[in-house]
Parts: C-alpha cells; structure tokens; sequence
C-alpha cells in the first residue's frame, strides 16, 4: 500500500509545483502514521531515500521525528532544481517503492525556496 498524499497547502498544490522551473528547492515532507507503524515507515523511508541519493540533482535529506511520544515525522531534503525532483519522483523505480509505506501513513510535501531574509535570534 501506499501512503495517502495530502497537499500541505490548498491553493498551491505539489502538481502545480512541479511544474516550476527553479532551484535550488527544499522538499519539506510531512508524515504522520500510526505507532505501530513507525518501524514500516522508517524502513521505507530509508529506503527511498537510498534510491534519492542515486538520482541527478540530489543534495541531501534528513528525517527527524516528533518529540515526546510524537509519531509525525519530517522529512527535509534539498535537490538543485525542481526538474530533478520531478524526474527522480516520477521514475517508475520510486513509484513503486512507495508500496512498502503502511497503510496508517499520510504523507504531505511541498516544495521551497530560500528566501534572501537574514533571521537573527536574540538571546
């Protein structure tokens, strides 16, 4: 089974996103799933994430999770362009890993930019 997608933004689908043509993106992914299920989840993300790591424009990700009995989890990963993104999410490949998610899984991704505003904390 696959996890169930959910857009993160309403007016601004992931579809629509993937149609830009810009870079370099973050992909931020938001999970949540059932407790029972976290270990499935991280064996398929883990999974994925060995096959992202092989695909043109990929940087990096991590995936941290939820604190304090928490079963959500991000996924943060950066790619040098959306077209790179795009092409590694549609490959038949990943497509069909995603069956190894749980069924409990819900996923939500969308894609950023880094803005050019300095955020300076105040101790």
């Amino acid at each position: 089974m696959a996890p169930r997608f959910e857009e993160l933004d309403a007016i601004t689908t992931l579809a629509d996103q993937m149609q830009a043509e810009e870079g370099p993106i973050v992909l931020i992914n938001l999970f949540t799933v059932d407790a029972k299920d976290e270990e499935a989840l991280l064996a398929a993300w883990a999974h994925d994430a060995d096959f992202m790591k092989t695909r043109p424009g990929y940087i990096s990700t991590q995936l941290h999770k939820g604190i304090a009995g928490s079963s959500s989890f991000v996924n943060y990963a950066i790619w040098q362009d959306v077209q790179s993104f795009r092409e590694a999410f549609n490959d038949p490949e990943f497509q069909s890993r995603l069956a190894e998610y749980p069924a409990s899984a819900v996923a939500r991704p969308h894609l950023f930019r880094k803005l050019a505003v300095e955020n300076h904390c105040v101790a």
